[in-house]
């Protein structure tokens, strides 16, 4: 029985794995869809440990949780197409609520623990899904966090590709006016990108480099030496006001930085409130990405 496209996407609907891979099951099942459906099962872990090299900067950032305790996560695949598949998107959901209730302390932790309803641990979950997807794939990266007085809120931007996640302490507990700003400040951060939380964060090393630098192109300017200082000075504040959270001019209202928003929020409820941790997770950043050749994959499923 001649294997047509339509059989090979249909395939591939069904099981998510490779264009290629579809084919030749097809192929080997003389064109029985159930039969190729088993082949590609029982080839599944082989073909797992093919594709463990394979660069994986795809993916999606996903966020679970409400109220005093939330989680991020970041699973990585190798193409936006399989990111965007039913199947990957469960999976990664199912990882962030095992951060979530179980609270792994590294991702050797958490590749140990049971994934649900699979009867499987995270780890041998994550071959399974790369058998079946046809793609490597790889749990990157995640945070956790949980207040007893406060609120952790999330935001997840442009279906994936940015996450935030954000924890505010709060006298008041998670009032509805402290939750709205913790849903604020997780979009700040999105769209801010700060690196650090305050400035006290910032690393001496770091920190004395940007001082040289600024010193040296004050003096190349021509400024005076005794004035050299407080220019320095100067754009330290500015510098600090780029990078660190807490320093940063508020997207909604520029006019106030992050710090006096939380300080009139404070007075408005009547009590202290501290943002006092965040996690931006940008999709692959730092990862190397390969071409997309879909042109090829598809003239090499004609021939």
């Amino acid at each position: 029985m001649s294997v047509t496209a339509a059989m090979v996407a249909e395939l591939r609907n069904k099981t998510g794995a490779g264009m290629m891979d579809c084919k030749k099951a097809l192929n080997e099942a003389g064109g029985n869809m159930e039969e190729a459906v088993d082949i590609l099962r029982k080839k599944g872990l082989s073909a797992a440990a093919k594709k463990s090299g394979r660069v994986a900067a795809e993916g999606s950032v996903v966020a679970c949780g409400e109220g005093r305790r939330g989680a991020l996560v970041e699973v990585n695949a190798e193409t936006d197409f399989v990111a965007k598949n039913e199947g990957f998107q469960n999976f990664a959901g199912g990882i962030c609520e095992v951060v979530l209730e179980k609270s792994p302390s590294s991702l050797e932790a958490l590749h140990g623990l049971d994934y649900p309803g699979s009867g499987r641990s995270v780890a041998e979950e994550l071959t399974h899904q790369v058998a079946t997807i046809g793609e490597n794939m790889n749990i990157r990266r995640f945070e956790r966090f949980e207040v007893t007085d406060g609120v952790v809120a999330s935001y997840v931007h442009a279906g994936g590709k940015i996450g935030v996640l954000v924890e505010l302490t709060s006298e008041k507990g998670d009032n509805e006016q402290v939750q709205a700003l913790a849903r604020q400040m997780a979009m700040h951060i999105a769209a801010a990108n700060p690196l650090y939380l305050k400035h006290e964060d910032v690393p001496a090393d770091i920190l004395e480099r940007e001082k040289d630098i600024m010193a040296s192109k004050a003096k190349e300017s021509g400024k005076p030496e005794n004035i050299i200082p407080k220019i320095v000075e100067g754009q330290l504040n500015k510098f600090f006001g780029e990078i660190c959270l807490l320093e940063q001019a508020f997207v909604i209202d520029p006019d106030q930085k992050i710090n006096q928003v939380l300080k009139n929020v404070g007075k408005e409820v009547g009590g202290d409130v501290q943002l006092t941790g965040f996690a931006r997770y940008q999709l692959g950043e730092g990862l190397e990405k390969k071409a997309d050749d879909f042109a090829s994959e598809v003239a090499a499923l004609t021939k």
